[in-house]
């Protein structure tokens, strides 16, 4: 048999975004001599003086004058380079690794936290389906739940670090979605091989994928944090945990679509198929679209309908196992 679906578009995705991941947080815009010295005459007569007054919408996301210096310098300098005649090659650029988003509210990329918001929602909704859909005796429903709580949680920090980017608030967003995306890894090996399954064999199996998982997401945290803080190598991490997560589901569906022979058994590939092109999103980065909307804040919102599309899948699979256990009983 061939490559699953998903397979060969997965492993082209992680060839070119292990290609790109060194420079994708390169910016020149914050080097520009234009932009320094905007930032400065703007410290040196506001925030030196004491003129600066910043209002408390902005004071309690924790806008200070420095900040907000460095905020009006960006566009300043952006519009300038737009307007010019003849028009720059690159007239709109990226400072400090992200584009001059329009903040609104004080919230730096307030389509990233909107996309984010919708993407909670969908998994808040999803679990209380699963509550209400599959009884509380199926084995693999707490690991489902489980599902929802590590996604909820992504979410959450997602939101957070979307609206203020700080360094605590970017390595919290990371670390959540790092241990969300190992947390998928880890379930479907779960789900695929069946370790929920009260055999001694199969116990024995879980017991040393969840520690292996465990010491994995352990490791994982302690190099970033004590050791080097890579984006090289953290967006290569959670590639591979995906990538083992799409080549599984994929199998997955094909086995048991050709099994059944029922169209739901066919959602873990389109899925896959889905996420990944959302996925793609990523490798194409634009300047935002109105100041606000790039392609991050589009790759959130194209992950919303599979999260839903992922639920219902869920709750079809165990119905229909359940369904089988008792034919058998």
């Amino acid at each position: 048999m061939g490559s699953p679906p998903g397979f060969r578009w997965s492993v082209l995705l992680v060839i070119v975004i292990l290609s790109l991941a060194g420079i994708s947080r390169a910016s020149i815009g914050d080097r520009l001599p234009d932009f320094r010295h905007c930032v400065q005459v703007c410290i040196e007569e506001n925030c030196d003086t004491g003129k600066a007054t910043i209002p408390l919408h902005l004071r309690l996301l924790l806008w200070d004058c420095p900040s907000e210096c460095d905020y009006t310098c960006q566009h300043v300098i952006t519009d300038r380079r737009v307007a010019r005649d003849p028009p720059m090659i690159e007239p709109v650029v990226q400072y400090h690794g992200k584009w001059p988003f329009y903040r609104f509210l004080g919230v730096q990329e307030p389509f990233s936290v909107l996309f984010s918001l919708m993407n909670f929602l969908a998994h808040r909704e999803g679990m209380q389906r699963l509550r209400d859909a599959i009884p509380a005796h199926y084995p693999l429903r707490p690991y489902y739940l489980c599902f929802g709580y590590f996604g909820l949680a992504s979410w959450i920090f997602s939101m957070i670090f979307h609206t203020r980017d700080f360094n605590v608030t970017e390595k919290l967003d990371y670390f959540a979605a790092g241990a969300s995306v190992l947390y998928g890894m880890y379930f479907s090996v779960v789900r695929v091989f069946r370790l929920d399954q009260e055999t001694p064999t199969k116990q024995s199996v879980l017991r040393f994928w969840t520690l292996l998982c465990l010491a994995l997401y352990a490791a994982h945290v302690t190099y970033l944090t004590a050791w080097s803080w890579d984006y090289t190598y953290n967006m290569a991490a959670n590639v591979a945990c995906g990538l083992v997560q799409n080549v599984l589901w994929s199998w997955f569906s094909i086995e048991r679509y050709r099994k059944l022979q029922k169209t739901w058994a066919a959602w873990p590939g389109l899925i896959v198929a889905w996420i990944i092109l959302a996925m793609s999103l990523e490798l194409f980065d634009f300047p935002p679209f109105w100041g606000m909307i790039d392609a991050h804040s589009l790759w959130h919102l194209g992950t919303v309908v599979p999260t839903i599309w992922w639920y219902s899948f869920l709750i079809k699979d165990a119905q229909e196992d359940l369904s089988t256990q008792r034919l058998k009983a």
